[in-house]
This record gives structure tokens, C-alpha cells and sequence, in this order.
């Protein structure tokens, strides 16, 4: 469909393309794009290569919602096997990555006012793009699209993500700008919400020391939650010992939730990393910039109708919503007609790339002692 030599392609997606059966988008070398519609109406962009695919929703939030790479899913396990049309966060729980801010995020502090984890993560979204071409890795396929949020007397900004993937790639690139159309400034938070699906024996192993500086561990609960004794027995725990949160042991009590937030050193090129090793020695594994989201969110949960890890949230604050942020210095200030930019790469690693990303962390918290 588009020759070698060719620049970049834009074919412009619209929902009347998303019917009940898959059809063919685009082929690319290799990447092949196709269109569906799940039984509950939500449009869905399945983007594959030869080792694995990506699924995202290109009209609602821009969600991946779902990853499969080295023959295995990424995506957490949740209450639902498809995404459902809304607005509600908690009503459509389970996609594999999700955009959360941008005027709030986190959980509603006790006089906040805006909705869990802000207005994006199940935003609707026009001028939806499928981008074809090359660049200096080769072959990719990406998606994008806007998202404007508008209120009176409030706010007004421009959502446009990118979620990118390669020909050779087992994980994605995403880019994010949200910029501010209003003539004040805007107070922003952003967090990228990456949901892996934990491994029993599974080790986590990143550029973050193991102290109570740059561990911090959550012990206030959103309301909606009701901690047993054995969940706050591990939680002190690991209060007492943040290492000890690293090694994913099958039956540990982590439910309703375990909230770290940490401070991650990044190496020479400004990158931050995390993996969850596997018992097979493949990998899950997040990258970063602290110098554009400077808060690395762990979160896990691990009961019996959510099976999750957020092996890293790169976001702009802790994720204890609006008003706590604004108490501690943590909102991003957008200046007039100014765009707020940030990008991270994620996805799965076989065993031999996550040995060297291995090496990568321990060199980089070596320097860091």
C-alpha cells in the first residue's frame, strides 16, 4: 500500500470504518493496521508486527487496551473482557495503558471536586490518525488524535498523544503534548497509567534506592476501600522495609491496593528505568524522563477480581488528587498558548535484552550510592 520510499502516510480514521468484522487498514513491511468494533460498540485499532501486537482505542482515551508481546499478554487481569462507552473511570477498568490528568489526576482528596484520575482517561477524541512510514529504527506504525477539553471560566487545552510502534519492537513509544488554548496560565498534573499483569516469583528491579527517602508508601485509603488486618500488617511491612515489596510472592494480601511513590535516578541519556522480571527471566519494563515527569508511581493490586502492577507510573505529583497536589508544590504550570510534552517507552523483553537492562539499572544505582 505505501512504497518504501515513500514519507510518511496519514489515513484518517472515522467510526464508520469500525464495523463488527476486523478489516484491514493499512499493511506496512511488515505492520498490518485493522479495524473492529467490540460487541459493546467501543472501536478498536489492533496495530501488529511479527512479535506481538498493541489494541487501542482510538476514539475513547486513546487506551491501549490491550498488549500481547514474547507470547504472552501484559495486560492486568480485571472484571472486564472488553471495554464498555463511558466516561466513568471505574466503569471501564482493565485496559493495558491509560492517560490520566490533565487538569487533576490521582485519587479526589476529601473536598476535591473533579473525578478519579481527571477528564482523560476515557475522553473522546476527533481528527483520529493512523501514521505510516520510517524513521531511524525503521518501519512503524502510529496512532494519534485530539482530544479538546473545554470548560468556562475554568479551563481549555488540547490533548494530542502518540502511541507508536515499530516493526522490530516488543513494546510501544509514547509521546504526549496537552496544550494550554486558554489566555491564563493552567495548572496541569499528568500520569500515565501503564497496568501490567504481575508474575507469581516475579522480581522488580529498578533505578530507585531502597530507602524511606525514595520509597514513600501510601497508608491513607480512598474511601470506597476496606483494608483487612492482613492487608495492613504487609503494609506496614513493607513501611518498615520498602525492599521487601520487590519480590511478588503468590498469596501476599495486596488488596484493595499497595501505593508507592519513589524517585527514580535516570542514566546518562536522562532515561529512568523498571522491570518486572519474570521467573523465565523475560521481562515487563517501563522508561522515562524524571526531568519531565518526575514522580515514578508504583502501584499494585492483587485480589481476586483485579490482578495488577503498575511497575511504573511516570506522572507529575503523587497521586492524592488536586488539592493535595496544589498544598505541596507539585502542579505543572502551563503558560498561555505553551505545551506541556512528555514521552515513555513500554512494553515486554526477552530474556536476553532484560539481563542488560539489568546491568543498565545496577550501573546506574551504583553511581547513584
Amino acid at each position: 500500500m505505501y512504497p518504501e520510499d515513500s514519507d510518511h502516510m496519514f489515513v484518517d480514521l472515522v467510526p464508520e470504518q469500525f464495523g463488527g468484522s476486523e478489516s484491514i487498514v493499512a499493511r506496512y513491511r511488515g505492520l498490518v493496521a485493522t479495524a473492529f468494533r467490540y460487541r459493546s460498540g467501543v472501536a478498536g485499532l489492533r496495530i501488529s508486527n511479527a512479535k506481538g501486537e498493541i489494541v487501542v482505542l482510538p476514539f475513547q482515551g486513546q487506551q491501549i487496551w490491550d498488549a500481547t508481546f514474547v507470547n504472552r499478554s501484559l495486560t492486568m487481569r480485571s472484571m472486564f473482557d472488553e471495554p464498555v462507552a463511558t466516561r466513568d473511570y471505574l466503569s471501564n477498568y482493565g485496559a493495558f495503558f491509560i492517560h490520566c490528568g490533565a487538569t487533576a489526576m490521582g485519587n479526589p482528596g476529601p473536598v476535591d471536586h473533579h473525578p478519579l484520575h481527571g477528564d482523560l482517561p476515557n475522553a473522546p477524541y476527533r481528527d483520529v490518525q493512523l501514521i505510516v512510514g520510517s524513521n531511524s529504527e525503521g518501519p512503524f506504525m502510529a496512532l494519534t488524535g485530539r482530544c479538546r477539553q473545554t470548560v468556562a471560566f475554568s479551563h481549555d487545552y488540547m490533548m494530542k498523544p502518540t502511541v507508536l510502534l515499530q516493526l522490530d519492537a516488543s513494546g510501544v513509544n509514547v509521546d504526549v503534548s496537552i496544550m494550554n488554548l486558554k489566555h491564563s496560565p493552567m495548572d496541569l498534573m499528568y500520569l500515565a497509567h501503564i497496568n501490567f499483569r504481575p508474575a507469581d516469583d516475579g522480581r522488580l528491579v529498578d533505578t530507585v534506592a531502597d530507602d524511606s527517602t525514595d520509597i514513600v508508601v501510601r497508608q491513607v485509603l480512598p474511601p470506597f476501600f476496606t483494608p483487612s488486618e492482613n492487608y495492613l500488617a504487609y503494609r506496614d511491612a513493607i513501611v518498615a522495609d520498602p525492599s521487601r515489596h520487590r519480590l511478588l510472592t503468590k498469596g501476599e494480601p495486596i488488596d484493595p491496593e499497595l501505593v508507592l511513590t519513589m524517585k527514580a535516578r535516570a542514566d546518562a541519556e536522562g532515561w529512568a528505568h523498571a522491570v518486572q522480571v519474570h521467573p523465565d527471566q523475560t521481562a515487563d519494563f517501563v522508561s522515562f524522563r524524571p526531568s519531565e515527569l518526575n514522580y515514578a508511581v508504583r502501584w499494585i493490586t492483587r485480589g481476586a477480581d483485579q490482578d495488577a502492577l503498575g511497575l511504573v507510573l511516570p506522572a507529575t505529583a503523587e497521586p492524592d488528587g488536586y488539592l493535595a497536589a496544589k498544598e505541596r508544590g507539585r502542579l505543572v504550570r502551563v503558560a498561555a498558548g505553551e505545551t506541556f510534552r512528555c514521552g515513555l517507552r513500554f512494553g515486554a523483553m526477552t530474556a536476553e535484552e532484560a539481563a542488560r537492562q539489568e546491568r543498565l539499572i545496577s550501573k546506574v544505582r551504583a553511581e547513584s550510592a
